[in-house]
C-alpha cells in the first residue's frame, strides 16, 4: 500500500459555507420532522413507488427514521472528511498533488452531504404535503432530481481530480 501524506486542510470560505449550510439543513430536517409529528394523523405514507406515488402506509413515528438516518450520514461524512488520505483516488497521491486531491475529494463529500440532506428534507416535506392534501406523492421529478443531486457533484469531483491542469494553447 502506498504511503500518502497526512495533511490538515484549511477550509476555504466555500467549504465553511457548505458546512454551515449542512448544519442548517440538518436542523431544518429535525424541526420539520417534529412539526410534522405534531400535526399529522397516526397513519402516513411511508413508501413511494418509482413514479412518486405513495404505495405503503404506516405509523407516523416511522418518520423519525429519516432525521436519524440523515444525522448518521451527516456525522459519518463529517468524520470521514477528516481523513482524506484514506480515500480511494483515481490518480496516484504524491506530496506534490496531495493537497489539491484531498481538497477536491473533501469538497465533493461536502456537496454530497448537502445533496443527501436536501433529498431527506424533500421526502419529509412531501410526506407532510401529501397527508394534508397539497400534493399527491413525491412526483415523477423526484427520482431524476435525486440522481442529479448525487451524480453531478461526483462527476465534477472526478473530472477535477483527473484534470492535470495542463493548458493546450490551441495546439
Amino acid at each position: 500500500m502506498e504511503k500518502r501524506p497526512v495533511l490538515k486542510l484549511t477550509l476555504s470560505p466555500l467549504d465553511r459555507n457548505l458546512e454551515f449550510a449542512g448544519k442548517l439543513l440538518l436542523a431544518a430536517i429535525w424541526l420539520l420532522t417534529l412539526y410534522a409529528l405534531l400535526k399529522l394523523p397516526v397513519t402516513i405514507p411511508i413508501h413511494f413507488n418509482a413514479s412518486g406515488q405513495a404505495d405503503r402506509y404506516g405509523n407516523k413515528l416511522t418518520l423519525l427514521f429519516l432525521p436519524v438516518l440523515a444525522t448518521v450520514i451527516y456525522v459519518g461524512f463529517t468524520y470521514l472528511n477528516r481523513y482524506p488520505h484514506i480515500f480511494n483516488y483515481l490518480t496516484t497521491i504524491t506530496a506534490a498533488n496531495a493537497e489539491k486531491q484531498y481538497t477536491i475529494a473533501t469538497r465533493m463529500l461536502r456537496f454530497l452531504k448537502l445533496a443527501i440532506l436536501v433529498i431527506f428534507i424533500i421526502i419529509i416535506l412531501f410526506i407532510y404535503l401529501t397527508v394534508i392534501g397539497v400534493t399527491n406523492g413525491l412526483g415523477v421529478w423526484f427520482l431524476p432530481l435525486t440522481f442529479a443531486l448525487l451524480l453531478v457533484p461526483t462527476v465534477i469531483g472526478i473530472m477535477q481530480s483527473l484534470n492535470k491542469g495542463e493548458k493546450r494553447d490551441g495546439k
